[in-house]
């Protein structure tokens, strides 16, 4: 299938740099990759899903080949640029798919632009990571010291915390180089602003259908988050990947895009 790849203004001085494919008339699911990853982590799993789907991944600011300005990482900010993004590329209402803490960005944008999101994907979603304490450990041992450019041995560490033990070694190496195009402050700004939100006020308020995706074998996040998150937000569904850990989009994309494409043409009908 043909993607075409491309950056566009979201407001002054900040260009996102997306990918899309599929039919532009069909229903939209827009992929948010979680902090430091570039839509690039996508590129495997969208070979998956069907022309009938408009699939487009995205960059977040400071991330992949997206512009990185001085500041503005926390997730409000990032869920600031949600809705401009899609007025942008010339979507109204779409399906919003996040990956572990970019969960939390289109969790607030469920809730403040409702008219806007028909429903959304949260892959390997944290309840919460405020005042997490391993979060806020990384964040004063390790991320604050970062300095540019950013060490290739910090990212392969970072990387091999949750990276599927088959992965293709040579999309490690791309998974590698779209992170090395983060610099420090960007790293700075996320994790340090993942520690300081909390959005369990705002949980209730998303009256779309959300469609939780996780895998048993996770070791960032874990099942009784899952339950709680499927308590916390009206009209949420889990399912569970065996044997699958925290990227489930990379250990079974099949599965991933059958799911995702079958919630997605759900909500169109």
């Amino acid at each position: 299938m043909q993607r075409q790849q491309a950056r566009v203004v979201v407001r002054p001085g900040l260009h996102l740099a997306y990918a899309s494919q599929g039919d532009t008339s069909g229903p939209a699911v827009v992929f948010f990759p979680g902090p430091t990853d570039s839509w690039r982590s996508y590129d495997a799993v969208l070979d998956h899903f069907p022309p009938s789907v408009h699939a487009v991944a995205v960059s977040a600011r400071g991330h992949g080949d997206s512009d990185k300005p001085e500041a503005g990482y926390s997730v409000q900010d990032y869920a600031a640029d949600v809705v401009p993004f899609l007025t942008a590329i010339g979507l109204r209402r779409v399906v919003l798919a996040g990956h572990s803490a970019s969960c939390l960005v289109v969790r607030r944008v469920a809730a403040e632009s409702p008219e806007r999101v028909a429903g959304l994907v949260l892959e390997a979603s944290p309840l919460t990571l405020y005042q997490h304490p391993e979060m806020e450990d990384f964040v004063a041992t390790a991320v604050s010291n970062l300095s540019d450019p950013v060490s290739p041995g910090f990212v392969r560490t970072f990387l091999s915390g949750t990276a599927p033990r088959d992965q293709d070694p040579a999309a490690f190496e791309t998974h590698v180089e779209q992170l090395l195009k983060v610099p420090a402050r960007v790293w700075q700004g996320t994790f340090g602003g993942l520690v300081e939100y909390d959005d369990a006020g705002l949980l209730g308020r998303i009256q779309t259908p959300v469609l939780l995706l996780w895998g048993e074998a996770d070791r960032r996040v874990g099942l009784l988050e899952q339950e709680a998150l499927t308590t916390a937000i009206p009209h949420a569904e889990l399912r569970v990947y065996a044997g699958v850990g925290h990227i489930p989009r990379m250990e079974d994309p099949s599965r991933f895009a059958a799911d995702v494409t079958a919630f997605v043409t759900s909500l169109a009908t």
